[in-house]
């Protein structure tokens, strides 16, 4: 019988610590650990989220066709590897791998020119997209909460 999935709830606790980015509060969190502090009692909260997406380039068909077939031949030499493992055929491991590259690259080419052209150009950039905070919050339980903030207090005291 399948487990069932944890609904989200919203996080608990006391703040102890307010950053601006995710490095300082993880720095935080880690500095506690160091300390021997009960971590498990401790949130780190992203507010103001935000999806960002950075554009890298620019699509053209070329690149379309090219991308597709070096995941094609990725894929394609992953299948040749095991036929060639286990294939009783006594063709040689060589030949299977070579043509599981060589079909992976040629059906990879096509489905990555297939993608592009079914964009008609509504779409000719690469991108990388990822969900930041505009501010980081340290929750601590309460019974541990007045120790997280002296911890934390020096940390901010050495720099």
């Amino acid at each position: 019988m399948a487990r069932p999935q944890a609904l989200p709830t919203q996080p608990t606790g006391l703040p102890v610590g307010s950053y601006a980015t995710y490095a300082e509060a993880q720095r935080a969190v880690d500095y506690l650990s160091d300390n021997e502090f009960p971590v498990e009692n401790v949130t780190i909260v992203g507010s103001d989220l935000q999806m960002v997406e950075r554009v890298t380039g620019r699509l053209t068909r070329g690149r379309a066709v090219l991308g597709g077939a070096a995941s094609g031949a990725w894929f394609g030499s992953f299948v040749g590897v095991l036929l060639g493992l286990f294939s009783n055929s006594g063709t040689s491991f060589i030949v299977l791998l070579l043509s599981g590259i060589a079909y992976g690259a040629l059906f990879g080419a096509a489905f990555g020119f297939l993608g592009y052209a079914a964009t008609g150009g509504r779409r000719d950039f690469t991108s990388n997209s990822q969900i930041v905070a505009g501010s980081y919050a340290v929750l601590c339980q309460s019974q541990h909460a007045e120790k997280a903030r002296d911890l934390l207090a020096r940390l901010s005291l050495k720099g």
